[in-house]
C-alpha cells in the first residue's frame, strides 16, 4: 500500500517502481529509479533519491522513518558507472540511518542512526551498531558486529542476536500491514 500523502516523483524519465504489496508511509518521498521488493516497507519520512543512480530495496526489508538514502553519480574518475545503492531481502535499517552508493546484502542491519558511505557493503548477517559510521570502502562481514565513529570491528554476533534480527524482519512485515490497514481505515 502506497499512502496518498507519500510522494513518488518522476526524475529523468524514471519512476519509483513498488511492489503491490509493499508498505510506503505517509510523509515518504521517492524520487526516480528506485524499487521497492515485495513485503518491504518504507516509513514515515524517508527520503529515497534515485536521480543519479538507482537504488533498489529488496523483499521484506524495512527502511524505518526519517531515513535518507541516496546513489553516486557516474564519475571519469575510474566510476563511470558510479554506485547503486542496493539493498538485498530481509535487511534491517534502522530510524535516521544515512545510506550513500553502498551494499547492503540479504539479512543485513544497519542500526539507527548510522551511515554507510561510498563503495561500503555490510554482508548478509553483518551488523553495523547504531550511530556508527562506515567509512568509505570498508566491508563487515557476515556475523560481525561492527561499531563507532568510525566503525571497526568489535564482536562477532551470537546465534540469539542473529535469530533476533530475523524476528525483526518478521516483526516489521507484520506491522507494516497493521500501519496500511489503520491508514486504510482513516481514508475510508
Amino acid at each position: 500500500m502506497i499512502s496518498p500523502q507519500a510522494t513518488l516523483a518522476v526524475f529523468a524519465g524514471r519512476a519509483p517502481r513498488i511492489h503491490p504489496t509493499a508498505f510506503v508511509a505517509p510523509g515518504a518521498r521517492l524520487i526516480g529509479d528506485v524499487v521497492v521488493g515485495e513485503g518491504a516497507s518504507i516509513w514515515y519520512n524517508c527520503v529515497i533519491r534515485g536521480d543519479v543512480n538507482r537504488v533498489e530495496i529488496g523483499p521484506r526489508s524495512n527502511i524505518q522513518d526519517g531515513t535518507v538514502i541516496h546513489c553516486d553519480a557516474p564519475r571519469p574518475d575510474g566510476m563511470p558507472g558510479g554506485r547503486p545503492t542496493l539493498i538485498g531481502a530481509d535487511v534491517l535499517v534502522g530510524h535516521m540511518a544515512m545510506l550513500h552508493g553502498c551494499t547492503l546484502r540479504d539479512r543485513a542491519f544497519v542500526g539507527l542512526g548510522a551511515i554507510v558511505m561510498d563503495d561500503c557493503e555490510v554482508e548478509g548477517g553483518g551488523m553495523l551498531a547504531a550511530g556508527a559510521m562506515l567509512t568509505p570502502g570498508k566491508r563487515v562481514a557476515g556475523g560481525q558486529l561492527w561499531a563507532g565513529r568510525p566503525a571497526k570491528h568489535l564482536r562477532d554476533l551470537s546465534e540469539a542476536e542473529l535469530a533476533g534480527h530475523r524476528l525483526g524482519v518478521a516483526h516489521y512485515v507484520e506491522n507494516a500491514k497493521a500501519h496500511a490497514a489503520a491508514l486504510l481505515a482513516i481514508d475510508a
